[in-house]
This record gives C-alpha cells, structure tokens and sequence, in this order.
C-alpha cells in the first residue's frame, strides 16, 4: 500500500509546547470537597480543566512518552497495524474497552478543536495549553496514520469476539488485531467527511483562524503553521474522498458492517457539511461553503435537528453557519438567518416545545438519545448554547442560554438528587467504578463487579454516562449505560470547563458537596437499563401471569367481539323492518 509522504513530515512539523515541569497532577480526591481562596482564574475550575485533559492521557494507546502522567499506565499494543503494513501505534482507546473506532475520535478532536478556538483563553489561563497541544497531536498524528493515502481511511482496529470478552489491564491486550479500512472501492462517506472535519477544526485552531475575537476569545496559543498546514492537506484530501469515491456515497457500516454493533451511522449529510464549514474557514473558499448550504438543503438537514454527537452534527450547524457569517461577508451567506435556525430550536428547547426536556431533578434529557448515556447530550447542548450566547439577537436571550447551560453544567457537578459529581476523582461523591477495563484491575468479566471489590486505579477526570431518566446513579461497574467513560464524553465538559476559567471566578458546585452526601440518597435495588434489566422486575409479570392475563385478554375480547356483531345484527334487521318513505 502506497504511503503518504506526508506521514514522513509528521516528526519535522510536530514540534509542540513543552510541557510544565513539574507537571500538572489531579487534586487529591479530598481538596474537591474544599473551597478555594478564590482569585482569577479561580484555580477549582482551572484544576477540573486540566483534569478533564488528565483522562486522556490514560487512554492512550502504543508507546507512552517520557513525559507520561499516569503512574499505573504501561505501553500497550506497540506493534499495531505492522501485520497488514500500516503503524497504527498510538492514538487513544475509545472507551472502557480497547477498540479505536474513528468516526467518533473524529468528532472528539473536532469538538474539542472548536472549543479551543472559541474560548482557547481558559487553557492559556488554567496554564492547560500545552497539554492540549498534547492530548490533541496524540490523536491527530494517530489519523494521520489512519489516512496512508488520499482515498483510504482505517475506520475501526478491534477483533470483536476477543475484545467482547477480554476484561484485564493494559498489558495483555489480545493482539494481533483485525484492521478495517475504507477505501475508493468501499467508501464511507460519514467517516471521511468527519475526518476531514476534524483536520479541518484542528488546522483552523493551529493556524489561529478564530472565528471574532470581539465575540469570542482568541484561539489558544499553541500556533503552529506548518502543523496547521499539514492537518488542513488531509483534511482536503478526504474530503475529496467523500464527495468523489469512486463507488458513491455511503454510510461507512455499509462497507464496513463490523462497526455497526457500536457506531453505525445515520447519515452522512451532516458529516459533509460539518466538513465543508470547516474547510470553507480554513481556506477562505466560497465553494466549500456553497457547498455546506447545498448539503443542508439537499439532505433536509433542518428536520434533523434534535442532538449533537458523534452521529449527529445536525444541531451545531447553524451555530456554525452564522459564526462563519459573521466572522466574514465574503462566503455570500447569511448571519441572520443561520442564528435565528439556531435560535428557533434552541429557543422552543428552553420553552419546552423541543424534543428535549428536563426530568424532575434538572437534567436535560432526549428520550432514545440519553438513555445510554444520559449526560453527553445535555453537555454537548449546553456547549453550543454558551457558544451560541455571543450571537444571541437580544441580551435576554444571551442570558437565557447562559443560564439554561449552566443549570447543566451544575447538575453534572453535583446539584443533582443524588449528590453526585459525575466526574471521577473530582470529589469524595464521584463515582468510585467507572466501567472500564484498565482502571478496574480485574481479570474475569464473569465477575466484574465484585473481582476487585474496588477500583484498582483513580481514572481522574473521566466523566461516566450518567444517571437515569429518574435521576439514580447506582454506580455499578458492569451497568455501563450509567458508569462507562468515553473520549467523547469528556470533549463537551472540556470546552464548557474552559469557559468557566474565563468567566467564572466562584469555585464548581461540587466544592459545596461533602463525604457521604451520595450514601445518604443512594437508591435500593437495581437498574433498569439496556446493562441491567433486575430493576424492571417490578413492573413485570412472571410468565404464568402473563400467559393468564393474555388469555383474559383474550377471551374478553372475543365476548366484546360477539357482542359487537350481534348488536350490528339488531340494529341492521330493526332499519330493514321499519317504516318505508314515500
């Protein structure tokens, strides 16, 4: 397979920020539970931005650098890709597992990229920049190797049958690994779009292209032109890729089914214009952006709007459309129109005509959308209302938005029923089993929850699924709905906590939360989840009352049915005997 030599620029261009010396460490799990001394920037947000960073570097995969922060991490799967040609070493495993799964990734450099470029004063601030210079070549020089030529990206590394059963540490991987690919033969128009997004989103933050400094801040200081350049080659290329594979547009999992099980896509319409508003920034071309608007026409992309995730990009872009807009008129569209689309969804969202809605203890919840992970979609939109607050068209609504993100952001600090902050290490109250398989430090997943009794390694700074619909966290290691980490979980609180180091000199509310506030309200039993199902039992009968009461059902409906035809019967033969007209 031909390689890029592009990959052979990689080393001469990476050159990046050092990193603090001594470096930044996560708080002891205690201090979370203390107030600071306050000062700008107030150093409880500045430490929760760095540990959100934290938890990537414990989900790096290959060979660690001599600057590795995280003691009970080890070089792992270093021969990745050599079997079919390609280094694949690196990059980050996706969730409690060890799959790297790229479309997602995608969409994780790209949102953090975009946060970075918007509010990049809170990482210069919280003094994070250059471990987010870091955490992002990790991931990106990681797809510059997915990408080892212009119309071919790897899409998916794991051997489902071993890595469904593999629970254990890091050092025992079963390996060597199955190595999924499109190409011009086998597109996945979804996948090559949000790569090229992503390199997009990444060039504009490297090369300093912010989208208003007088709307937002400066972009974070880790320039690098030559980097920039790179990201924005590949970002082209695969773009070029989506729109032109020789075999035509199609979602990935229909050249690649093996990622279906976990990240099949719904659609690529949004992935190409996600795509084409980053290139149309990076390069100043009307045709990118002519582009965009021809997509969101031509896929109806305005009836799509409902989350913002790693399948759906629908939402954030009109918010990206009229940052465009107002940042320059030279693209020929229209700011006003693309912030009132915004405005209208976001504005019947808060006045409960959205399909979103808040569940009685606060949360913002979309029915299907949250139930496997009820925080992520309520983050991803408090992201874009804080983003779209600038833009706002009356100082009314800047506030409301304001204030509707920061309800959520509180609630996934701990003002919620269950006195949980939901970010691991962060205070006494945080969940103590994430589900993840390098941090439990058991072998066996036949026992799971129990082999060790506790979490063998603090993940700092991981943010976990979430609570149910009603509010619980049970915080069990195998409900993964509730207690699982992800990279894209973590990317919207990253861009909101940066936010905060900017603006907010008042400590995070789980400073207010003290040791065994969650003991006191933790519910009883069990979930009721796509995990655990034990907690539904309630509500269910047992066979022998179900087969009865069908059937009831169904003689009751039998005699309802006989009844029916009878009086059908009386009422035909009484209008045929009565009295005739005329």
């Amino acid at each position: 397979m031909w390689v890029s030599p592009l990959l052979a620029l990689v080393p001469a261009v990476a050159a990046q920020l050092p990193l603090p010396n001594p470096p930044f460490l996560p708080p002891n799990i205690s201090s979370g539970a203390q107030a600071s001394s306050g000062g700008y920037p107030n150093p409880k947000w500045s430490s929760l931005l760095g540990s959100l960073l934290y938890f990537y570097d414990e989900q790096r995969s290959g060979t660690l650098p001599s600057t590795n922060r995280v003691p009970w991490r080890n070089d792992s799967l270093i021969y990745e890709g050599l079997d079919v040609g390609i280094d694949l070493t690196g990059g980050f495993y996706d969730a409690g597992d060890y799959s790297k799964d790229t479309f997602p990734l995608s969409f994780v450099l790209a949102s953090i990229c975009w946060g970075a470029t918007d509010f990049g004063k809170g990482y210069d601030l919280a003094n994070q920049t250059a471990y987010l210079d870091d955490t992002l070549r990790w991931g990106l020089n990681w797809l510059i190797k997915a990408h080892p030529n212009a119309s071919s990206l790897v899409v998916f590394i794991a051997n489902a049958d071993k890595d469904n059963s593999y629970w254990g540490g890091d050092r025992s991987i079963p390996s060597p690994r199955s190595v999924y690919l499109i190409n011009d033969s086998n597109p996945g128009t979804d996948a090559a779009a949000g790569a090229a997004a992503a390199f997009a989103a990444c060039s504009n933050l490297y090369a300093n292209r912010g989208f208003s400094n007088s709307t937002y801040s400066a972009p974070a200081s880790l320039r690098n032109d030559s980097y920039a350049a790179t990201l924005l080659t590949h970002a082209q290329q695969l773009y070029t890729f989506a729109v032109n594979a020789t075999n035509g547009r199609k979602t990935y999992q229909t050249s690649v089914p093996q990622v279906a099980y976990a990240y099949a896509s719904s659609g690529y319409g949004d992935d190409l214009t996600f795509a084409a508003l980053f290139l149309a920034y990076a390069t100043g071309s009307t045709s990118y952006y002519q582009d965009a608007e021809s997509y969101w026409t031509k896929y109806s992309l305005k009836d799509e709007m409902r989350i913002f995730n790693w399948d759906s990009k629908t939402l954030g872009l009109p918010v990206l459309f009229a940052q465009i807009n107002q940042a320059s008129s030279s693209f020929g569209g229209n700011f006003s129109t693309w912030r009132s689309v915004a405005e209208d969804y976001f504005d019947n969202l808060i006045n409960n005509k959205g399909p979103g809605y808040l569940t009685g203890d606060g949360l913002l919840y979309y029915d299907g959308d949250s139930d496997d992970a009820g925080l992520n979609p309520a983050l991803n939109t408090a992201m874009l209302l804080e983003r779209l607050a600038p833009m706002a068209s009356t100082n009314a609504k800047a506030v409301t938005y304001h204030d509707y993100a920061q309800r959520q952001v509180d609630y996934a600090l701990g003002k919620n029923s269950m006195n949980v902050p939901y970010i691991v290490g962060a205070n006494p109250n945080s969940p103590q089993n994430p589900h993840s398989a390098m941090a439990a430090g058991g072998f066996d997943i036949g026992e799971i929850d129990t082999n060790p009794a506790q979490e063998a390694y603090v993940l700092y700074g991981a943010l976990v699924g979430g609570p149910d619909k009603r509010g619980r966290f049970f915080d069990i290691r195998s409900d993964w709905p509730e207690t699982e980490i992800a990279l894209d979980y973590n990317a919207p609180m990253l861009t909101l906590a940066a936010i905060h180091v900017m603006n907010d000199t008042k400590d995070p509310f789980f400073t207010q939360l003290q040791p065994g506030a969650y003991e006191k309200v933790k519910p009883k039993g069990q979930p009721c989840d796509s995990a655990i199902d034990t907690g539904c039992e309630g509500s269910r009968l047992s066979k022998g009352a179900t087969l009865a009461m069908a059937i009831v059902i169904t003689v009751v409906g039998l005699i309802v049915i006989g009844l029916s035809v009878w009086y059908i019967y009386l009422l035909f033969k009484s209008r045929r005997a009565g009295p005739k007209l005329g």
